[in-house]
C-alpha cells in the first residue's frame, strides 16, 4: 500500500513538473489569471523557445511622419506603464471595476488581436465631438457623467438665451471616472497619445490615465498572450 502511494504521488509530481511552465512571465509567475468583461481568461507567454515575431510588428521602420517615435512621457501627470503594470491593472483594476483596459486602435486593428479583457474605444471616438452620440457613448463608459451649466438648466433659459442647442455648454462630473490604461500598435503610434490629449482637454484627470506606450508590438514580442474578439465588442 505504501508503495502504492509512493508510485501515485511521484506520478503526479512528474506530471506537474512536465505541465510546468519554462516561460514564465517572472520568475515566480506563471500566468495570470482575472475576470474581465464578463469572461475570464488568462495571460501567458508562448512556451515555443524558437517562436518569431511574423507579419506587420516584425516590421522595424516605418514613414515618419507620421509613424514617429512618440517620447516616455506622453502628458504631464500621466504614468507610461508596461506589461507587468497592465498585468496588475487587469487584477487590481479591471477584475474589481474601478478600471477599463482601452484598446483605442481602429476596429480593423483591434479584431485582428487585442490584449485580453481589453475593450475597444477607437480614438476616432474619444477626439470626435463632445456632441457626438459616439463619444458621449464612450464618456459613459468610463464613468463620466455630463450635465447642464446653470444658463441650460432648463428649456426656458434655452429660449431666453436664444443661442440654440448646439451652443449649450457640456459640464463633465469626473467624480465616477474609472481608471484608464490606453495602448495602440506601439512606440510609433498616434492611436493613443491622441485620445489621451483629447481627455486631458475635457478635463480628464491626468492621474487616472495610464499610457502603455510599447502598444501591441511590444506586447507581442515577449509573448504574451492575444485575443481575437469579435467585433460586436468594439465601441465606435
Amino acid at each position: 500500500m505504501f508503495i502504492r502511494i509512493v508510485f501515485v504521488l511521484g506520478s503526479l509530481l512528474l506530471s506537474s513538473v512536465v505541465a510546468a511552465k519554462e516561460v514564465k512571465i517572472t520568475e515566480y509567475l506563471p500566468e495570470v489569471k482575472f475576470t474581465a468583461n464578463g469572461k475570464r481568461y488568462t495571460i501567458d507567454r508562448i512556451q515555443n523557445e524558437n517562436n518569431d515575431l511574423t507579419g506587420s510588428f516584425a516590421k522595424t521602420s516605418r514613414k515618419c511622419p507620421p509613424f514617429c517615435i512618440h517620447p516616455m512621457e506622453v502628458a504631464p501627470g500621466v504614468a507610461t506603464v508596461g506589461e507587468l503594470e497592465i498585468l496588475e491593472f487587469l487584477k487590481n483594476k479591471v477584475e474589481k471595476g474601478s478600471g477599463i483596459l482601452v484598446d483605442s486602435r481602429v476596429e480593423s486593428f483591434y479584431t485582428k488581436g487585442t490584449i485580453p479583457g481589453s475593450v475597444n474605444i477607437p480614438f476616432t471616438t474619444l477626439t470626435a465631438s463632445d456632441k457626438d452620440p459616439g463619444f458621449r457613448q464612450a464618456m459613459a463608459r468610463l464613468g463620466v457623467m455630463t450635465g447642464e451649466s446653470v444658463n441650460w438648466s432648463n428649456s426656458i433659459h434655452r429660449s431666453v438665451d436664444g443661442l440654440g442647442e448646439n451652443n449649450r455648454k457640456l459640464d463633465w462630473d469626473f467624480s465616477k471616472a474609472k481608471d484608464i490604461l490606453l495602448f495602440c500598435n506601439g512606440p510609433w503610434c498616434d492611436q493613443s497619445p491622441r485620445a489621451i490629449q483629447a481627455l486631458l482637454r475635457i478635463g480628464y484627470p491626468a492621474n487616472k490615465i495610464y499610457y502603455y506606450r510599447g502598444g501591441m508590438q511590444n506586447w507581442l514580442s515577449v509573448g504574451l498572450s492575444v485575443e481575437i474578439p469579435s467585433p460586436l465588442a468594439s465601441t465606435r
